[in-house]
């Protein structure tokens, strides 16, 4: 299964059932974890809320540790994770959309599937306009393709970029983390809005 160890051999269907388990798990898991709320999901951005950060700062080293253990054990081939190549102007002009989107919509892509799931209308509208967004993008390729591919880096790793281990890196992240923890928890102190986070 994908980067596992060969002792693994799976069939193909049984890959694709365990892959859709885990996607029903986490879809599962961000509405229990209430992020198919947009004012929740918003509230990260005007700090009465951090349960986002809080979140996927988590979720972060938790998979950076366990496939570390995984690769450790001889369990997983890092060799084979699949890493995103990085075009850094298009990095920096897609987060200012995708920040901008959030920011006027409330939900993230994954998250607005999530409230839409749950039969959000307000998450539907959002959907449709990520559609729509999708569509404009690839027929305007031809004219912003050459933004679209500038300054290629390829398939980097963050640690790979400041010349240290990965284990260091985790263990800076860890740092980052927690500080981030604390910042967050003053946050939410001095940006109190409990006639919303009380609905939440």
């Amino acid at each position: 299964m994908g980067p596992l160890s060969s002792a693994f051999s799976f069939p193909e269907w049984l890959d694709l059932l365990i892959g859709l388990l885990i996607g029903i798990g986490f879809g599962f898991s961000l509405e229990q974890a209430g992020f198919s709320s947009s004012r929740k999901l918003a509230g990260m951005f005007y700090g009465y809320d951090t349960t986002v950060i809080k979140v996927f700062f988590t979720a972060a080293i938790v998979a950076l540790i366990g496939s570390q253990l995984l690769s450790f054990f001889g369990l997983l081939n890092l060799n084979l994770v699949f890493v995103n190549e990085y075009y850094v102007t298009a990095s920096i002009v897609g987060g200012v959309i995708m920040g901008a989107g959030f920011i006027m919509g409330g939900y993230c892509p994954g998250t607005g599937l999530c409230a839409m799931s749950i039969g959000k209308i307000d998450a539907l509208l959002f959907f449709a306009g990520g559609l729509t967004g999708a569509f404009l993008f690839a027929e305007s390729y031809p004219l912003i393709q050459k933004i679209a591919n500038e300054n290629y880096q390829g398939p980097i790793k963050v640690n790979e970029v400041l010349g240290i281990s990965p284990g260091l890196f985790i263990f800076l992240l860890i740092i980052a983390a927690v500080a981030m923890f604390w910042i967050a928890e003053l946050a939410e102190k001095k940006f109190a809005r409990p006639d919303i986070t009380s609905e939440l």
